[in-house]
Formats: C-alpha cells, structure tokens, sequence
C-alpha cells in the first residue's frame, strides 16, 4: 500500500471508531475485509488511527474544522507533523478524495499550534484540566504531552529465570532490541522489533512478560518474603500475580470479580512456571486470612492513555464518581481477608487523585487498624504510565474479622 492509502484505510478506521465503534475492533473488521495489506501496512495504519485518538482535539482545531471526521482528524495530523494535506489529499490511485473548496478554506484559517487554547493543544477535555494539574503540579505540560505520543513497549524480566543481561542477549538473537530501563530492575525498555515479541521464544517460554515499567516498580515495592500467602484480589490477566512471584516463593491467589478476565491466567503462569490458584468470590473468605492482599482496582486508566486513548474523550465526571465507588468498596471487602500484621496494597494506573490518596485518606478514616506503610506515584515523566500503589499495614494488636 502506498502512504497515502494508508491514510485513506485510517480515515475509514476513524470514522467507524466516532461512530462508537471500539478502535481495537474497526481495525480488526478492516483487517479481514483487506487480506492483501500486509504486516507493515496494518502496523502503519494502526500508528495512524492511534496517533489521530491521542491527539484528537488538537488535530481538529489545526484541521480548521468544527466537526470531528476520519478526513478531518488526518488532515489536521498532517499538518502538525509538517505534511502537506493537499498532496496526500489528492483523489490519485489508492489516495482520499481531493481536499473540498470547504477544507480547503477550514484548513488555511485553521489556528496554528502555538495558538491553541491549552486543554486542546494538550488534547485534554475542559473538565480534567484541573485535577490534573493539581496532581502534577510543574510537571502537568510536559506530562500531557507525553500523553499526546505513543507509549513505550517494556517487558519484565522472569527473575526466576534468567537476569536483564541474558534476558537481553536472548531478545537481541530474535531480532528485538531492548535497553534497560532505570524504573525497575526487571524491565527492558523495546526499541526495535516490538512486533516480534509475541512470537519470540523468549516471551513463549516465560523468559520475559509485557509489563509496563511503572507496574513493575510498583510491585518490586510491595513488601513480599517467602512463605507468604498472597492474592491478587482483582487479578485479571494475572500479570501482577505473575511478577511476585517471580521475586519470592509464596503461595498465590487469584481472584477476579469477573472469572473470565482470568481466562488466560493458566497459560501465562505455566509459561512463566509458577502455581497460582484461582479461587471463586464465594470461596476467598473461606481462603483467608492472607499476609498480602492486592487491590489492583478497576480505574479511569489515566495513566495509559497513550495506550487507550478512547477512553479520555468518553471519561465523564459521573463515572469517575462511580468508579471511586467502587475503588472504596473493594477497599473495604479486601481489607476484611488481611491477617494481623499483614499489609493491604492498593493500586490504579490513574493520574487523578481523587482514585488515589482521597482514596487511601478515605479508607483510613473508616478503618484505624491500618497505617500507610508506603506510598508512591509515577508519571509519564518517569518513563512509564502514569501509575500509583499505596501500600497499608494492619495493627498487629487488631483482631481478625
């Protein structure tokens, strides 16, 4: 496919994603009705879709038009990352139709980008600027423009298996280049040969996992020695459960208020070779107490945004209200399997604060038996996602519920 087909593939993409389709599925759909585009051109096309997600508002504002359409995104794109709308618009071959007399007046009163409003030159809605910038403080500019760009690939290391270096070597040997990353002493850092991690022996055999360097260090913080008893309470694909236990021999748990997020948990932990039980919500109390319950709780995922991008722009105030919630409700059940003296961890991979220390400040105004152990934030700045873990300690005094 040529450059300009591809844009015009990412155009259709677009606009059956603002219809309310999600983007992971239109890609699909338009994958299996084009058999003929190949690996690079798929790779390309998603890149396209993504980048005009992440930067929706911005790409609208510089396409000079009012309303959002797959063309409009694609044009406004262009034109920040310096090409020319017109030549690619074009009508020629497999090319988009050429620019309207419309367009192409929108496109030559269209503001530049150092006059951009700061919620759109930051591709933000209007109503999370503010949280946001209370989080970040000096850091809230430069960290939503790192949100504006593709997230980086990291893996983790399965330190029950190898270390960094060999680890490394053995990705190197399969065409995939990593570095180290400094956030984490597992992670290794993708920077080239990102598609062929799926299919490498080194991630079908358990030698590494996709693991966000900033998940990693939050669990590298957690307080784990052997012989604990340990459940992921909201454990979902298990990638968290997996990395502990790669740091400490335990005995672990899996649970999952939706068993079917824990459908591939089996295969993962056999790879990484590691037992994790799963266990129903009926029977987890019957399990407890634990010296170690995680809370990886549901969250706006406002730390990945790079990652999901459709998720900024469907965010309202009422469901961020919903989900805090449901953040103080798990909080709560998971509190109850917590032994004396055992700790309760506390995880999102949200930006906003009202997720994590209102939270945290919250359950420790209802529940004086805990104390806050450990506390830690990370921005994109850091070099992952944007990611928090508190991590809570019983009294030792306190009786088992």
């Amino acid at each position: 496919m040529t450059p300009e087909a591809r844009i015009a593939a990412a155009v259709d993409i677009l606009d059956r994603v603002l219809a309310g389709e999600p983007a992971e599925r239109s890609l699909t759909t338009w994958a299996r009705g084009n058999r003929f585009a190949g690996s690079r051109d798929r790779a390309a096309i998603r890149d396209h879709v993504y980048d005009a997600l992440r930067r929706r508002r911005s790409a609208l504002a510089l396409s000079g038009q009012s309303t959002s359409s797959g063309r409009a995104l694609m044009i406004g794109l262009l034109r920040e990352d310096g090409g020319d709308p017109g030549t690619v618009f074009s009508g020629q071959g497999y090319a988009p139709a050429p620019l309207s007399a419309q367009e192409a007046e929108a496109l030559s009163s269209a503001p530049v980008r150092g006059d951009l409003p700061e919620a759109i030159s930051l591709d933000l809605p209007d109503w999370l600027v503010a949280p946001l910038r209370a989080r970040l403080g000096d850091d809230f500019g430069a960290a939503m423009e790192a949100m504006r760009h593709r997230a980086p690939v990291f893996l983790r290391v399965n330190a029950a298996r190898s270390d960094r270096e060999r680890a490394a070597e053995a990705l190197a040997a399969e065409g995939i280049s990593t570095r180290h990353s400094p956030l984490a002493v597992h992670a290794l850092e993708v920077i080239d040969g990102a598609g062929r991690i799926k299919s490498s022996q080194s991630y079908l055999t358990g030698l590494v996992e996709l693991q966000d360097a900033a998940s990693q260090a939050a669990v590298e913080s957690l307080p784990l020695t052997s012989g604990m008893r340990v459940l992921d309470y909201c454990a979902g694909g298990g990638g968290k459960v997996l990395a502990m236990a790669a740091r400490a021999q335990g005995t672990w748990f899996a649970h999952d208020a939706d068993p079917r997020r824990m459908a591939d948990l089996p295969t993962r932990a056999e790879r990484a070779g590691v037992a994790v039980r799963r266990i129903p919500t009926e029977r987890v109390a019957v399990e407890a107490p634990f010296d170690l319950v995680l809370t990886d709780v549901p969250c706006t995922g406002s730390g990945t945004w790079r990652r999901t991008p459709e998720a900024k722009w469907t965010l309202r105030p009422e469901r961020l209200e919903e989900l805090t919630r449901t953040q103080d409700d798990i909080l709560s059940d998971a509190q109850a399997l917590v032994r004396p003296g055992g700790a309760l961890a506390y995880m999102t991979c949200s930006l906003l604060e009202q997720e994590n220390g209102d939270r945290i400040a919250a359950f420790l105004m209802a529940h004086p038996s805990f104390e806050l152990e450990t506390e830690r934030r990370f921005s994109p700045l850091d070099g992952g996602d944007g990611f928090y873990l508190a991590c809570l300690r019983r009294n030792q005094a306190a009786s088992f519920p």
